[in-house]
């Protein structure tokens, strides 16, 4: 059933505050240093060789190749509607370095407060992440771009999502030899830890709050349009 006008204006606001999440999730991994999740593994790579540019900033670049990863791949095929993950790239990036700000206070002086960054980082992430999928109006960059190989290679997402989310870490760790004289910097035990338990807390907050996020959703819209 086509949503009405305020059902997805709802949903594109919750898709917002998802963004601000996941990109405080972000900062607060980063935070830590001892590595971010694989998608933004190469940016945060990136972000230590090029400090000039903040982490949102190379955040954005990276979004930014994906969606032209995705124009290539699908070509005709790529909807111009998918053109809105450029503005919300922005937007992911923004509320990233928001986030940085928000938690450099926080005093990461021995191993076990970086770890428990990390931790916070991934749940906060995770529920980002949850928010994103309930409001159900567009992927971001990441997983549209995983989405487009899916759907031109004939593959199972998950499948390809694994492969996806090692060959950004692979990447991440080879540009961190070639800037770094041999040296991994920004991929360490902390983008592993992300990478085993974000999807578990993602499927965690989704069952949470499927329902009660989907009928405010729903029957506030109804309420409006009535």
């Amino acid at each position: 059933m086509k949503m009405s006008r305020s059902e997805t204006a709802r949903r594109y606001v919750l898709f917002v505050i998802s963004l601000f999440f996941a990109a405080l999730g972000v900062a607060f991994t980063k935070h830590g240093e001892l590595g971010v999740s694989p998608i933004s593994s190469v940016a945060n790579v990136m972000s230590f060789k090029f400090p000039a540019l903040s982490m949102g900033t190379w955040l954005i670049i990276w979004n930014c190749v994906l969606i032209l990863g995705q124009i290539l791949l699908l070509r005709k095929n790529f909807k111009p509607i998918q053109l809105l993950q450029v503005p919300l790239s922005f937007l992911f990036g923004w509320f990233t370095d928001l986030g940085m700000m928000i938690v450099s206070h926080i005093p990461v002086s021995s191993y076990a407060s970086r770890i428990a960054m990390v931790l916070t980082g991934i749940v906060i992430l995770g529920f980002g992440i949850s928010l994103a999928v309930i409001a159900n109006v567009i992927m971001n960059s990441g997983e549209a771009f995983v989405k487009a190989l899916s759907d031109i290679s004939h593959r199972e997402f998950g499948t390809v999502k694994i492969i996806f989310d090692v060959s950004c870490v692979v990447l991440a760790i080879v540009l961190s030899l070639l800037f770094f004289r041999m040296r991994i910097v920004g991929t360490r035990e902390g983008t592993v830890i992300s990478a085993l338990l974000t999807g578990a807390v993602v499927k965690f907050f989704s069952r949470l709050l499927r329902a009660p996020l989907s009928a405010i959703l729903t029957k506030g819209a109804a309420a409006t349009e009535g």
